[in-house]
């Protein structure tokens, strides 16, 4: 027996009486997986930026530091969409550097001239485009999306150089000295998380709390002395407290937002007070974004 054909018809949003742009942002905003991108978290809605104008969709990961900053498009995409979402993309993550962004631009035609541009961008610029259709089917009415591209996903320094590993390897890598500082910053780290544990990684030595990882500090072994990162937010107020002590600090990393100390074996006691005000810092820090 023949099955019957179910047919459907696409809705065009863009000249539509009832269903205008103000109906689709608030259909996503109440309901964020609608744009196909996971499980979201609404941040912030029609976000006035400091240049001028408003970000449509402020978005957030709950199980990360990623947040998407969206832009709505009725009809097939244009060039000062685009552009308005790029705009929007960098003044946000300027203004907070402490998380990644991703853009994204949800239209409900993405055309092949605009797919074309933005292969193009994304090479440079973290950047989503997703074709959203209103379907109506037996009456009912479907949001289907359909992400056209999607960034890269970076790899991971881990990834990249083996994953996981043991003492035994660090122990043959670097040397006893550094080996025992790493064990002395453990401890510091025990005082105020009990619960925390080395998880060692051929890149560098990691933390784990009850099974989980838990990276607020993170450390690289080696010949004479530790590298102890600490996942802190860059300011004013943190580098010149820095720059008061006798530790001897590296440049930033802006990658993973950690101020970095070689920590050599007279500074383990010596040290101590101002070992555990990073360490405590960074701990706290990491409680707040978890």
């Amino acid at each position: 027996m023949a099955r019957e054909i179910m047919k459907h018809k696409r809705i065009w949003m863009k000249n539509h009486s009832n269903f205008d742009e103000r109906w689709l942002h608030e259909q996503i905003k109440e309901d964020p997986s609608l744009l196909g991108l996971g499980d979201l978290d609404v941040r912030d809605s029609e976000r006035t930026q400091p240049t001028g104008g408003r970000l449509d969709l402020l978005l957030v990961d709950p199980n990360s530091l990623t947040r998407y900053e969206v832009e709505l498009q009725l009809g097939a995409m244009d060039e000062s969409h685009l552009i308005r979402t790029i705009e929007y993309w960098d003044v946000e993550r300027r203004r907070y550097p402490q998380y990644e962004h991703v853009a994204v631009i949800a239209a409900e035609d993405v055309t092949t001239r605009f797919l074309n541009v933005i292969h193009l961008l994304h090479r440079s610029v973290p950047l989503i485009a997703v074709q959203l259709q209103l379907i109506e089917f037996n009456e009912a009415l479907l949001l289907v999306p359909t992400v056209i591209v999607e960034p890269l996903p970076l790899g991971t320094e881990e990834e990249d150089e083996g994953g996981s590993t043991d003492r035994a390897y660090w122990e043959q890598k670097a040397s006893p000295d550094a080996m025992s500082i790493l064990d002395q910053l453990i401890e510091k780290i025990r005082r105020i998380e009990p619960r925390a544990m080395p998880k060692y990684n051929k890149p560098y030595v990691g933390l784990t709390i009850d099974g989980a990882v838990r990276n607020f500090a993170s450390f690289r072994p080696r010949k004479q002395w530790c590298v102890a990162h600490f996942s802190i937010c860059q300011s004013d107020e943190m580098s010149d407290w820095l720059e008061s002590t006798d530790l001897v600090t590296l440049s930033y990393e802006r990658r993973w937002n950690e101020y970095r100390v070689k920590v050599r074996k007279a500074d383990v006691d010596v040290q101590d007070e101002e070992l555990m005000h990073l360490i405590t810092v960074a701990y706290d820090a990491y409680g707040k974004r978890g």
